[in-house]
This record gives C-alpha cells, structure tokens and sequence, in this order.
C-alpha cells in the first residue's frame, strides 16, 4: 500500500524559490499579452479581407487597397507581438496610430466617391478594436516597465 499521509517537503527555503515565484508571475502576465496579439493579428487579418466581406472592392478601389495594407501592417504587428512580445510592445501606439488613420480613411481616401454607410461603419469599428488594442499593449508595456521587468 502506498503512504498516503507522506507530504510533500516544504520548498519556500530553496535558494531558487523566489526566482521561480518570479518566473510564475510573468506567466501568468502573459495571458493578457496572448489574448491581445491573437486579437490585434485577427483584427489585421479581417481589416485586409473586409472589402470583399463588405463587397466594397469593387466600387472603390483606393478604400479597398488602404484597408488591405493597414490590415497587413496590424496583422504583422500582431504576429510580431507573438513572437517577439518584449521587444515591440514599444510599438504598440502605432497600433493606435493605424485604428485612427483606419477611422478618418473612409472621408480621406474616397475624396471623389461618397463613403457608403457599410464603409464607414466597417472602417470605424475596425479603426476602434485597433486603437483599443494599441493602448492595452501600451498600457502593459507602461506596466511592466513601472514594475521593472523591462516590457
């Protein structure tokens, strides 16, 4: 039969136990920082393929490639977020930059075209997530720099 009463030997004296209680602490940090870069990469995904889901592609050629290549340069920025988290969440106001250049495009892009309702409202919502998005990564790079870590 085995010892069911045998515990475990108490740990909180090893040399390594605050390094480890550390290291615990930055993963559990990570959670937030997975849930925006796989947001921020979705966001980019959707603002690059939303021509075609708003069937816009067509009638406005300039609105369509703006919403392709911003949709690009977030979906890279998410996957960098991913890959390389620590060194380009210092970037992260360009996600900001990019949500308000996503809101004021359907009126600046279409100059000689008149935005339709479907544009604005996919371009103001798509700009919004990714300002959102922007001020989290640099809200957490805001915070672990105020904690030492070094984000």
């Amino acid at each position: 039969m085995s010892d069911l009463g045998h515990r475990a030997p108490d740990i909180t004296g090893h040399p390594d136990a605050a390094e480890m209680r550390e290291r615990y602490a930055q993963v559990l940090e990570g959670t937030r920082a997975v849930a925006v870069d796989g947001l921020m990469l979705l966001t980019g995904l959707y603002a690059a393929i939303s021509p075609w889901v708003v069937h816009f592609h067509g009638s406005n050629a300039e609105l369509s490639a703006n919403n392709l290549i911003i949709g690009i340069a977030l979906a890279v920025f998410g996957l960098g977020l991913a890959t390389m988290g620590e060194r380009i969440f210092r970037l992260g106001w360009t996600c900001t930059a990019l949500g308000v250049w996503m809101i004021i495009s359907p009126w600046v892009v279409t100059v000689g075209h008149s935005p339709t309702r479907g544009m604005i409202w996919n371009n103001v919502l798509i700009g919004a997530i990714a300002c959102a998005l922007g001020l989290a990564v640099s809200g957490m790079m805001m915070l672990g720099a105020r904690r030492g870590t070094g984000k």
